[in-house]
């Protein structure tokens, strides 16, 4: 049985920007053109590029405020089930369920259950491990942890046409634009 091979289908474009100033103001140009399936690639982090790629806030906040507040509800109701209903002690006069002494693990849960949900939470919105990406095909594209600046157009885009992004990726100012596959 022979191998077939097919010809590489295209993931979209990439282009190359050589300062921050650069990316930031393309980033805009870019949101303010329309398009939705794009990211911007950076060596550190750009401030305020987050509002010039039209991006919404993030609900990571949301996610630990409400995994803390389950680990709050487990501490407080473990502790009350463990001292008034399993195992009810008296303890130097002490009513069964004296929630002062309950506070160092309240705390401790609070902090276990908001830390997990951010790592976790962060890793699921970013989709992360992702072992393997189109645009690690793009030689240039391994810049983009070191000095320069990166934005990639999907060719899922509703607007992506391939020769007018291409010259508009272009007219914005980019050092390189290329394909990928």
């Amino acid at each position: 049985m022979g191998a077939t091979h097919t010809k590489p289908t295209r993931w979209g474009v990439l282009a190359e920007f050589s300062s921050a100033q650069q990316i930031y103001h393309a980033c805009e140009q870019v949101r303010d053109a329309g398009f939705k399936k794009w990211d911007a690639y950076t060596p550190f982090p750009v401030h305020g590029l987050d509002k010039a790629q039209g991006l919404p806030a993030s609900f990571l906040p949301w996610i630990v405020l409400v995994v803390g507040l389950t680990g709050t509800a487990t501490a407080i109701g473990l502790q009350y089930w463990v001292h008034a209903i399993a195992y009810p002690l008296v303890i130097s006069g002490k009513p069964f369920a004296a929630w002062p002494a309950y506070v160092p693990i309240i705390f401790e849960l609070s902090v276990l259950f908001s830390a997990f949900a951010a790592v976790f939470g962060m890793l699921a919105i970013n989709r992360l491990p992702m072992l393997n990406h189109p645009l690690f095909t793009s030689e240039r594209f391994g810049r983009a942890s070191d000095d320069r600046f990166f934005i990639a157009i999907e060719a899922t885009d509703p607007k992506f046409d391939a020769d007018r992004t291409t010259a508009f990726l272009q007219g914005l100012g980019a050092d390189h634009v290329e394909f990928v596959e």
